[in-house]
């Protein structure tokens, strides 16, 4: 309750990008604004789209249902509801919606006097979604070349696509994008950690404070990048990863066809082996 007496004193009018005060207002703790009220159409458009094509499916088993894309054939164009009509159709609601959300953030951003950093960080993710189901289709000709949604059969096209390139663990993008995605765990684990040490001491002693778990990193490994650089460096190696996530599976394909150890055949033929 205490949080919410809090943020009463942020529920004020304006910082609104599109309606004015039409939707400016709060539900709970929850703003809702002109991108809520479209974000939620797209979101109720896109579930009743996937609830019709499972419905026309073999199975309702979570696991199995399969929203498919369109069959290569069709290429770019538009396909017949029920052969991958639907799922270009709810990848529009799902860009609508997220696209919605995240200017939705924006405004909120706005109301609270504070910079855009969330709405900039989502912008990433939702970069990671459209790479798969548009860009990356769009550059190979075709809408089939999507992932279908579902969750074996998303599994599988991620297990195919892997295979179809020999070792897609040696798509240098990739390695680049898994090393930052570890680097981010072991960066907040040790943040995390540290603060969870300083604010539960041991029986008898009090809480630490800020300049010791400085004093202890400075001690430990020589440096201590401090409470914001922390954020910042989680946040910076959080985006890496999920843009270079992006990066290597747009060149699966559109620049690169064959298996991806045979691209390291550069460093076997550098001058310097012969």
């Amino acid at each position: 309750m205490a949080m919410l007496r809090f943020e009463k004193k942020y529920r004020v009018r304006g910082g609104t990008l599109v309606g004015g005060d039409l939707f400016d207002f709060w539900v709970g703790p929850f703003f809702v604004g002109f991108f809520g009220v479209v974000g939620a159409f797209f979101t109720l458009l896109g579930i009743a789209l996937i609830l019709y094509d499972v419905a026309h499916g073999p199975t309702w088993n979570i696991w199995r249902i399969n929203v498919a894309p369109p069959d290569i054939s069709y290429g770019l164009a538009l396909a017949p509801l029920l052969e991958g009509g639907a799922w270009q159709l709810i990848t529009v609601c799902a860009i609508g919606s997220f696209v919605c959300w995240a200017l939705r953030e924006v405004e909120i951003c706005r109301k609270l006097g504070i910079g855009y950093h969330v709405p900039i960080a989502f912008g990433f993710a939702i970069f990671a979604y459209v790479s798969l189901v548009v860009i990356r289709p769009l550059l190979l000709g075709a809408w089939g070349h999507g992932f279908p949604y579902g969750i074996i059969s998303h599994l599988d096209w991620v297990s195919n696509v892997g295979y179809q390139y020999l070792h897609f663990h040696y798509n240098p993008a990739h390695m680049i994008a898994v090393s930052f995605f570890f680097t981010t765990c072991l960066a907040l684990a040790l943040h995390g950690s540290l603060v969870l040490s300083a604010v539960n001491p041991q029986e008898g002693e009090t809480v630490r404070s800020p300049e010791h778990e400085d004093t202890f990193f400075r001690d430990t490994i020589g440096y201590s990048i401090g409470t914001l650089g922390v954020h910042r460096l989680g946040l910076f190696l959080a985006l890496a990863a999920v843009f270079f996530s992006a990066v290597c599976i747009l060149i699966s394909g559109p620049f690169w066809t064959r298996g991806w150890p045979e691209w390291w055949n550069w460093w076997l033929n550098l001058p310097v082996w012969s």
